[in-house]
């Protein structure tokens, strides 16, 4: 088939088909997003614009990518989102969401445009040149945020590249981004590529399974543990095995909890749910954990929000991970079980056939998790005047239908949804990105998921701060036809880092906007409202907590009816949190107050778990 090097990536990418969890086949890449520059619209934007493949128009690269990590997240890494730039800067703000995608293991594939191979017209607009490197581009950047990465310098090189490209982003245990950069004279080449690389594929998640030595020696170190702890982490969602794991517990009467990426896997009022786990997590989970001699960690990275930076767990508790990657499971010492969740956590239950643990061990998770439930109901409590984010989330988590959509990302918000969101289980309904912590894929991020939720609506969360830091994708979700609802939280400024500024001893400074150096003597404020107008977006208001419920059933009725986001603006406390009593290690200079109490959590830090 005489193809372009476009045309022939665009035919390969339209025979690419994926396996969901309930056994529907569907397209592996439903959707390209783009910006067309000279770099890439007439190869690529041709041979997509001669393509059946939706492809959806961005008006920021990195906020186009990132809907691209959203609608993986929601698809729960079954299907793929492609976007594609120009050269140069276009290419450079992608870099960003690679990051996202590449700290949270979630697929994504990047279509950056690149200079020519031959050089003859060099030096191009946006190229960078170096001195040292005549091979090197601003895509070279993209390497170290890349699962993959390859540069298309002939067109026949396709055909050893595109089966790399789909290896790596349906493997469960390497899955990330893929950067395929396309030099833009290179992308118009022609070449007769065989016809079999076009013929259609069905990916179908592998599920390994362990070594039987391993699992046996695993099934014991179960058997001899007084208080096992089973922790779910984002590989659980992603293998489907939720509910074989909650069975799993509930024959063995092991206590659960969740991580961030693991949350709502479990409904919060299960008797053996104690609650979230760490940082940002439950005062329950975390006391669950402190007591716990072994700790059965599956499908998570076990990252410092998780672990506390390693002090929540006991120094003589044994460790024991399951994982799709055997680079997370052998972390910290851990007796490393490699495996798909749902294979293993099956075989596992044969080994260990009708062991349980001792029912007063089973029975303290319920105990710890009301205490944390009336916390938090004290929190959510109706009060005058401006209202706490946790009052917030609690009224739209009353809100919620059980299959509706979650999301946040930075800032205060994250210990909010996670400490405090009530689940009903069966089906994740959250994403928390807190991988990588990106301000602006709130926004950006729900854009990919609403084009990817199809039953429910989904709701994205986020401070003033991530919406002005990226917010155009709201014109592009308005524009497209896409709802959700997106609760702005308005606390003048960068309030959770104050939070940490201040209460390690430092200086307010150049967070709050009080604090921020300006010229003027009273400096304007964002009409958040209407901006978000001005983008097309319908629009509320709240100021107090029953102005907030009603606006919330207002703004979700909106933007199913008119199929564009809705956006909320409420006022929020800027001092006001939900607290699980955890450690997190950041650099605490001598001279502040805080140092003493950084080093006596410092002397707890558990540095290896025995194996």
């Amino acid at each position: 088939m005489q193809l372009t090097t476009a045309q022939a990536l665009v035919t390969w990418l339209a025979a690419q088909r994926s396996e969901t969890l309930d056994g529907r086949e569907v397209p592996l890449f439903p959707a390209v997003f783009a910006i067309f520059g000279h770099g890439n619209v007439l190869g690529l934007g041709t041979a997509l614009q001669e393509s059946d493949i939706p492809v959806w128009r961005g008006h920021t690269e990195e906020g186009m990518a990132l809907a691209a990590v959203g609608l993986a997240k929601a698809t729960h890494r079954r299907q793929v989102g492609v976007a594609t730039s120009s050269i140069g800067p276009g290419a450079l703000n992608m870099v960003t969401a690679a990051g996202v995608a590449h700290a949270n293991r979630l697929p994504l594939l990047l279509l950056p445009g690149d200079t020519f191979t031959s050089r003859a017209p060099d030096p191009v607009l946006q190229q960078v040149e170096h001195f040292d490197d005549g091979t090197r581009t601003a895509n070279d950047a993209f390497r170290a945020v890349s699962r993959y990465f390859d540069r298309i310098t002939r067109p026949e090189q396709l055909i050893a590249t595109l089966p790399q490209v789909a290896r790596v982003l349906t493997d469960p245990a390497d899955t990330g981004p893929v950067t395929v950069a396309l030099p833009q004279d290179v992308q118009a080449e022609t070449y007769d590529f065989p016809a079999a690389l076009f013929e259609p594929v069905v990916h179908r998640i592998s599920r390994p399974r362990a070594d039987l030595r391993v699992l046996a020696e695993a099934a014991e170190a179960l058997r001899t543990a007084q208080r096992p702890l089973l922790v779910l982490g984002g590989g659980v969602r992603y293998s489907g095995a939720g509910s074989r794991i909650v069975e799993f517990a509930e024959r063995h009467g092991i206590p659960l909890t969740e991580t961030t990426a693991g949350r709502t896997l479990v409904p919060h009022d299960h008797p053996l749910h104690s609650g979230p786990l760490g940082i940002t997590g439950s005062a329950s989970a975390n006391a669950m954990a402190a007591a716990a001699d072994l700790v059965l960690a599956i499908g998570t990275r076990l990252q410092d929000f998780t672990t506390a930076s390693w002090t929540v767990f006991a120094n003589d508790a044994r460790l024991v991970t399951i994982n799709a990657a055997r680079f997370d499971a052998v972390k910290h010492g851990a007796l490393a079980v490699v495996g798909d969740a749902d294979a293993v956590v099956r075989d596992l239950a044969e080994y260990l056939g009708d062991w349980r643990v001792d029912s007063e061990w089973t029975a303290r998770s319920a105990g710890l998790r009301s205490t944390w439930d009336a916390h938090i109901d004290k929190l959510r409590a109706p009060t005058p005047g401006t209202p706490s984010y946790a009052q917030v989330v609690g009224v739209v988590n009353e809100s919620s239908e059980p299959n509706d959509y979650v999301m946040t990302a930075s800032g205060g918000l994250p210990g909010e949804l996670i400490g405090g969101w009530r689940a009903t289980g069966g089906v994740p309904t959250m994403d928390v990105e807190y991988g990588f912590s990106c301000m602006g894929y709130e926004l950006a991020g729900a854009w990919g998921a609403a084009m990817a939720h199809s039953e429910g609506l989904v709701t994205t969360m986020l401070g003033d701060g991530s919406y002005l830091m990226l917010n155009s994708e709201l014109f592009s979700a308005s524009f497209a036809g896409h709802p959700f609802v997106a609760v702005v939280c308005d606390n003048d400024g960068y309030a959770v880092i104050a939070r940490l500024q201040e209460g390690q001893g430092g200086e307010p400074f150049n967070n709050f906007y009080a604090n921020c150096r300006s010229n003027h003597e009273r400096p304007p404020r964002v009409d958040f409202a209407g901006h978000a107008r001005s983008l097309g977006c319908a629009v509320f208001t709240a100021g107090d907590l029953d102005e907030f419920r009603t606006a919330y059933a207002r703004a979700r009725a909106a933007a199913v009816a008119e199929s564009r986001p809705a956006v909320l603006v409420v006022r929020t406390q800027p001092s006001s949190w939900t607290e699980a009593g955890a450690w997190w290690e950041v650099g605490v200079p001598a001279h502040l107050s805080g140092r003493s109490a950084y080093e006596e959590s410092k002397s707890a830090q558990v540095r290896y778990l025995r194996s």
